[in-house]
């Protein structure tokens, strides 16, 4: 067969082809290389699409550039290092795409991003932040340094006690007027009032009259009840007090706080039958005084056997209250005269009140009940009282000591009389006489002779002499 023959082009028959990688390239006789126009030399060609099925992010990049058409050698030879190989790690990761899902870093999955800034705050000019002018007085250190001199002063007990010293020294005379003109633009309602009860412990009612007559003449210090329940209090403790012929009339008008404080100077001042007088007034026009002012008018009563006729009234008249405002000293009063008159009942009642509300017992309150049921003869009921005081953790004084070991005696128990006797001496108190006797008389009936003259030679050495009965039987 013939072969036509173009000029300039060679053809290359088809049973010469060897496999499909093989490239082949049509070179022009002309050894010159063919290149691009000027103007589409440097124009950026449209980036293609990956091929289908290739995943780009997983492939790593090639350190090797690849050759461009430019590139191919112009006298036809074929590159030979032109075949794709695929490494492990690769061939992994491709292999994980068809397997499920790709494993993602360690690492806060459920990420909280920050509000972004509010736009004053970005907008705000370089520069110190300007000064407050209004500041917020809360806290109570602030609100006292920014007080007034006045506020500082007016309720100082440091400075009211001066004012009533600088009164004191003045001379016969003298007014008080001279001292509190001085400082009467720091002085209040109720400020005098320490003042005039400072004078009164000072043994100087004439002054408190002056101090409150000065008072009355202030219009932004008068009328004011504390003052005036000061000057009464401290003119009835000494006896300075005028009573008028219509008392009923005057104590009618006169406030609650002036009556207790009527009440309380004259029981200070001994005058129990003005006292009682006023008392009586008041409950006559059914005023309701404070409870505490009934539980020292009953201690003062009791005190004189004769008078505990008018203490029944008053304990009726508390038992009857739905609410006592009574300290933990005023129940211990009560208790000490009611355990003289023999109410034990009423000494039982106060204790449980004053538990139910929620207050822990004294060791005073302690000792009075313990006492109570052992002048009741209540023995085993007293014993309990004793555990619980000793389960509350007071420190035991004289009388304490006094009335437990008493206790003990009448139960005979040796072995803790014995005990509290020693721990009597080892905190540091002085056995009495009444000590001294208790524990002569349970070693007697124990049959304890050494005891016995053991006991009778401490008590000769801290200077008692025991009775000769108690003696001779030793």
């Amino acid at each position: 067969m013939d072969c036509v023959s173009f000029p300039c082009v060679h053809y290359v028959p088809v049973g010469r082809t060897g496999c499909n990688y093989t490239s082949v390239s049509l070179v022009a006789h002309s050894k010159r290389r063919r290149r691009s126009p000027k103007d589409n030399r440097y124009r950026p060609h449209p980036k293609q699409p990956p091929e289908f099925g290739v995943n780009l992010f997983l492939k790593k990049p090639s350190t090797t550039s690849i050759p461009i058409e430019d590139d191919v050698d112009i006298n036809g030879e074929e590159d030979e290092n032109t075949a794709v190989v695929w490494e492990s790690d690769e061939l992994e990761a491709i292999s994980s795409l068809f397997q499920g899902r790709v494993p993602q870093k360690p690492g806060k999955l459920h990420r909280v991003r920050p509000l972004p800034l509010p736009v004053p705050y970005k907008l705000r000019p370089l520069g110190l932040p300007n000064p407050k002018t209004q500041v917020k007085l809360t806290a109570p250190a602030v609100v006292f340094s920014r007080a007034s001199m006045a506020k500082k002063v007016y309720k100082s007990p440091s400075f009211l006690v001066g004012l009533a010293r600088e009164i004191s020294r003045l001379g016969r005379d003298e007014d008080a007027s001279k001292i509190l003109g001085k400082w009467m633009q720091f002085l209040r309602k109720g400020s005098l009032s320490l003042t005039i009860k400072e004078l009164g412990h000072m043994g100087c009612p004439e002054r408190a009259l002056q101090t409150f007559l000065w008072a009355q003449k202030q219009p932004h210090l008068f009328p004011d009840d504390w003052i005036l329940a000061s000057t009464v209090e401290v003119l009835a403790r000494n006896h300075e007090l005028r009573i008028p012929f219509n008392i009923d009339q005057y104590i009618g008008l006169a406030s609650r706080s002036v009556l207790e404080a009527m009440i309380k100077g004259f029981m200070k001042g001994g005058s129990l039958r003005l006292a009682w007088k006023v008392l009586i007034v008041a409950r006559r026009d059914k005023r309701m005084l404070d409870s505490s002012i009934y539980a020292k008018l009953i201690l003062e009563l009791g005190k004189n056997p004769d008078r505990h006729r008018h203490v029944l009234p008053l304990l009726d008249e508390l038992g009857e209250r739905d609410e006592l405002n009574l300290t933990q000293q005023d129940c211990t009063a009560i208790m000490k005269v009611c355990i003289k008159m023999g109410k034990f009942e009423v000494v039982e009642s106060l204790f449980s009140w004053f538990k139910q509300s929620g207050c822990q017992p004294s060791i005073v309150m302690f000792t009075c009940v313990i006492h109570s049921r052992y002048t009741e003869k209540k023995y085993r009921e007293a014993l309990a009282v004793v555990w619980e005081m000793e389960a509350s953790n007071c420190l035991l004084d004289l009388p304490t000591y006094r009335v437990v070991i008493k206790l003990f005696v009448a139960l005979k128990d040796l072995s803790r009389a014995m005990r509290y006797f020693s721990k009597l001496k080892e905190a540091g108190f002085c056995p009495t006489f009444g000590l001294y006797k208790d524990m002569l008389q349970i070693y007697k009936d124990s049959g304890r002779i050494a005891k016995c003259k053991e006991i009778c030679k401490e008590a000769e050495i801290a200077g008692f002499k025991l009775d000769k009965y108690l003696v001779s039987h030793n």
